[in-house]
């Protein structure tokens, strides 16, 4: 905190030192008129090749490389038998603790926070543990993990899978979907 107070008071004295000299400082009027003139938009003589999208684009077809995509049906007939038969797959939430408050949860899911906690799932066992007060998905179980729009849990499945998870899927509609069709609800 002390740091701080020092560099904002060392700013404070620079800027009032500048503006003793504040002519110095000022540009050109010709210079400042063109520099911040309103562009006029022009046609793009440049364009995208035929079938490219930007990197931003988003598609329910994308997926992160050896990841299974789960719809809302499979997930949900998957919850109504969880641990039956030697099923193990994870469900995991990626969402913040505040959004899973507001809105519950799918049943049985546990919650990794993704944005809050990246290195998450290359923690240390007794590290895990201590953090989140249940153990490590082990390597060997299926992750499926999902948020709120599907976003963020295509990054949890891709950090899985660097993290060392062979079997991870995703479930692109997340909680939106899973609440528009009105899918059992876990309060949290």
């Amino acid at each position: 905190m002390a740091s701080r107070r020092a560099f904002t008071s060392g700013l404070r004295a620079i800027s009032a030192s500048a503006s003793a000299s504040a002519s110095v400082f000022r540009p050109a009027p010709a210079v400042f008129a063109r520099a911040h003139a309103p562009r006029q938009q022009r046609p793009s003589s440049r364009a995208l090749p035929a079938g490219s999208r930007r990197w931003y684009s988003f598609s329910f077809d994308d997926k992160v490389p050896g990841s299974r995509l789960w719809g809302f049906d499979d997930l949900k007939a998957h919850v109504g038998k969880q641990g039956k038969d030697g099923n193990k797959v994870v469900i995991v939430d990626v969402r913040e603790p505040a959004e899973l408050f507001e809105t519950g949860r799918i049943p049985g899911a546990i919650n990794i926070p993704i944005t809050s906690a990246i290195q998450s799932l290359h923690l240390p066992e007794e590290d895990f543990q201590e953090l989140y007060g249940f153990d490590r998905p082990p390597k060997d179980a299926e992750l499926l993990f999902y948020c709120k729009a599907g976003v963020r849990a295509r990054a949890a499945a891709n950090i899985a899978r660097q993290a060392g998870y062979e079997k991870v899927g995703e479930y692109p509609g997340s909680w939106l979907d899973w609440a528009a069709n009105k899918g059992p609800v876990e309060k949290v």
